[in-house]
């Protein structure tokens, strides 16, 4: 986080109030997680997606060993790889953290589980594996348009109609139980942490700084040993478990695999990234107008 002043944050945080930290990959949010647990105390909490399978720590960017002596750290690598874990299971997890005695630094680059966390999260049934397959099936065969041809106008108007997963998943709750995605929203409880409650900020990065960034920790991640974590996930690899969606993991694998060189794996990985990055900057422009913005650099 060059040219900001990270310790003077922390020590701007009252003690004892919880925070968030949101901000896109590589922007040095767990810089200042560890800043301000270590100012004013509390324990750092995973809000990223991807953070919670055990199978990567490099290529995900987890908290390394040393960071963790520094201040206690939950929900990092404590799920496998094959699992599925939503945002449901996510507040599940962080619902006795909150009534814990330490005050909660939860931080994370998934703006889902950060808003479903502050603003709540409609109980939807779980989507069988048979309607997730028919549903993949109908997006190979007809492409995005055969499933958004199925829902309703409300849950149209309100999704990313150009993210496969976003509208995926209005399909399957459709499916499952007849009623629009928009509709279950509607019906949203109210939030385990209003934003009121926390101290909340968002860090907003320059895009050629974080392209820069996001370049040289991506060379940082192959010289940590990412490759020979690659490795160890090839017996097992499926590009289908949930934590395939790593970003690198797939360059890396067809690397290993002989299908790219070493060089095409990583300017591939680099622009996944940083493509990435972008969509979270989206995200945390127009669902965090109320957070505090730390500008970077």
């Amino acid at each position: 986080m060059t040219g900001v002043d990270i310790q003077a944050i922390a020590a701007s945080v009252p003690a004892g109030q919880p925070v968030l930290i949101a901000g896109p990959t590589a922007a040095g949010k767990s810089a200042l997680a560890l800043a301000i647990a270590e100012a004013s105390g509390g324990v750092i909490v995973n809000a990223d997606a991807l953070q919670v399978f055990d199978n990567w720590r490099v290529l995900t960017a987890r908290p390394t060993p040393a960071d963790e002596a520094r201040a206690p750290h939950l929900l990092y690598g404590h799920i496998p790889g094959d699992q599925d874990y939503s945002v449901g299971h996510w507040l599940r997890d962080v619902a006795p953290i909150l009534q814990g005695d330490e005050r909660p630094i939860i931080v994370g680059g998934t703006g889902l589980n950060l808003s479903a966390l502050t603003e709540g999260l409609a109980d939807i049934p779980p989507t069988s594996a048979h309607v997730r397959a028919e549903g993949e099936a109908l997006l190979a065969e007809g492409g995005l348009a055969a499933l958004l041809d199925a829902l309703d106008p409300l849950t149209l108007a309100r999704i990313d109609q150009q993210n496969p997963a976003r509208v995926g998943r209005a399909w399957e709750v459709q499916r499952t139980t007849g009623r629009g995605l928009a509709s279950w929203q509607d019906d949203t409880p109210p939030p385990l942490l209003p934003l009121s409650d926390a101290c909340a900020f968002v860090l907003d990065a320059d895009r050629d700084w974080l392209r820069d960034r996001i370049e040289r920790r991506f060379d940082h991640m192959l010289d940590q040993g990412a490759l020979d974590e690659t490795r160890a996930n090839l017996l097992d690899w499926s590009p289908m478990a949930p934590s395939a969606k790593a970003i690198g993991a797939p360059e890396l694998v067809a690397y290993l695999q002989g299908e790219l060189t070493l060089d095409e794996a990583r300017a591939r990985a680099i622009i996944a990234s940083q493509q990435y990055a972008k969509r979270q900057r989206t995200w945390f422009r127009k669902r965090m107008r109320d957070w505090q913005v730390i500008p970077l650099p």
